[in-house]
């Protein structure tokens, strides 16, 4: 009855602990509302400068006013604003590419509170930051090899199954989002953030036992082994063995040989196939007979590689090598949850405007893979879906060059670092788990700042008496 009890108490400690970061995150996300709306007046009062007409104005987008947008691109000086901006997206950059989920949720509201851009426009520039710390990321991980298996340490099997319906639900996802109004937008927003920060947190905590436990026994091995001698001369082999096994050297003899070359060519084909679609259906009229064609052609190439690897790993051709041996074949059952999960989180990803990095992560660790696997395969996903809204971006006039390549390669140099530093860290510790608390506490974070952005749009509509209500698809 006390180890009951006892299980009990540390169970509502635990809860306790949620509603009351729950409770501080509502506060500081009405904080940083205020700060937003500060910040608006403060930008519109003098603090940003309109782009020129010719080159950097938005197509016409009627809003509730009726008023074309227009880009607002601040000048490129030295200042204040471009070091705080600096610093924050370095800090950004490292942990988000640790935890594999880009950063998105710093990087925007930085771009438009401190810099001084419009929404659009932060957007595009923290999508060019996204793809600089994810390409960097993944070329840093393309020379470790999994933790404990003799594998890389990206498993390019699951990100093969899970990247076409990921860029699948995006699609839709964009459509909903522009269907769904942002009052609806920013609160699923808050509300998911935080119960997947809260549900991350909750798995470091349990990772962190467990391998304070393994820790223990460990020790006790050691302990076990130095008090009989006689036994020395045997032991040192069997445990040299085994820590060759548990810990293998996470240096990949060469970084060619590291890739899986088939696998990411199909993904490299995906890319360009949705990257051409999508570019091509900018020139349609919304809700044209050709616009819903180009979004129909988007299926069978999504599907078709997706069913091409679950295949595979049916009838035994392929296994996720991020599963090790208790994987063997995936049933029919498991491969329709994998893709589901796929396309659900590109549908939330794209309905709230963010990477799928933020979803896959946590979804990984749910599916019971290692986090330095889990952060590595979410960044190396998340290359491919950022790099081709850069593209996008860029072929639509959406960003400054200079800008984006400045914070391209500050987001590019904080990957690397931040990757580096928390590899040191965990071997030094020996707990993987850190992994899992940056991931959560980036979540948490951007929780708080996109929620506080959001919030103080709302009000800012509320103010001007702006429609607030559904959108139609076919009218934008």
């Amino acid at each position: 009855m006390g180890i009951i009890s006892k299980q009990q108490q540390q169970q509502q400690q635990q809860r306790w602990r949620v509603a009351a970061a729950l409770a501080v995150a509502c506060a500081a996300a009405l904080v940083i509302a205020v700060a937003a709306a500060e910040g608006r007046n403060t930008t519109l009062a003098g603090g940003a400068v309109v782009a020129s007409p010719a080159p950097q104005v938005h197509q016409p987008q009627g809003d509730a006013a009726g008023k074309a947008y227009h880009h607002v691109w601040p000048p490129m000086r030295v200042g204040w604003r471009i070091v705080l901006g600096t610093l924050i997206g370095f800090f950004g950059a490292a942990c988000g590419s640790v935890g594999g989920v880009g950063g998105g949720g710093i990087f925007v509201p930085m771009l438009a509170l401190i810099i001084g851009f419009d929404p659009k426009s932060s957007t595009a520039i923290s999508k060019c930051m996204i793809m600089g710390g994810s390409v960097s990321t993944v070329y840093y991980n393309l020379k470790l090899k999994h933790p404990t298996l003799d594998m890389p340490l990206i498993d390019y099997d699951l990100a093969l199954l899970m990247q076409p319906m990921l860029m699948l639900g995006v699609s839709v996802g964009v459509i909903f989002n522009v269907i769904f109004p942002n009052w609806l937008i920013t609160a699923l927003l808050i509300i998911l953030f935080l119960v997947t920060s809260s549900k991350a947190y909750l798995k470091g905590i349990d990772t962190w036992k467990k391998e304070t436990i393994a820790k223990k026994e460990a020790a006790k091995r050691q302990e076990q082994i130095c008090q009989e001698p006689e036994r020395e001369t045997a032991v040192p082999i069997g445990s040299g063995a085994a820590v060759d096994r548990k810990t293998p050297s996470d240096e990949a003899a060469s970084v060619l040989k590291n890739i899986y070359w088939k696998e990411f060519g199909l993904l490299a084909f995906v890319w360009i196939a949705f990257l051409g679609l999508q570019i091509t259906k900018n020139y349609t009229a919304s809700c044209s007979v050709w616009y819903w064609v180009l979004n129909s052609l988007q299926m069978p190439v999504a599907i078709g590689v997706s069913m091409y690897e679950a295949h595979g790993l049916m009838t035994g051709k392929r296994v996720l090598s991020s599963k090790g041996s208790q994987q063997s074949t995936l049933r029919i059952r498991q491969v329709f949850v994998y893709c589901l999960f796929g396309i659900l989180a590109g549908l939330i990803g794209g309905l709230l405007g963010m990477g799928g990095g933020f979803i896959m992560g946590p979804l990984f660790l749910e599916l019971g893979i290692p986090p330095q696997v889990s952060s590595a395969t979410a960044t190396f996903t998340m290359m491919f879906s950022s790099s081709m809204s850069v593209v996008e971006y860029y072929l639509l006039h959406r960003f400054p060059v200079p800008y984006a390549a400045y914070f391209t390669a500050v987001a590019f140099i904080a990957a690397i670092v931040g990757q580096h530093c928390v590899r040191k860290l965990i071997a030094w510790l020996g707990r993987a788990s850190l992994i899992i608390f940056i991931l959560a506490s980036m979540i948490f974070v951007s929780a708080l700042t996109l929620g506080g952005v959001g919030i103080s749009n709302i009000v800012h509509k509320m103010e001007r008496h702006q429609y607030m209500g559904f959108e139609s698809l076919c009218k934008v």
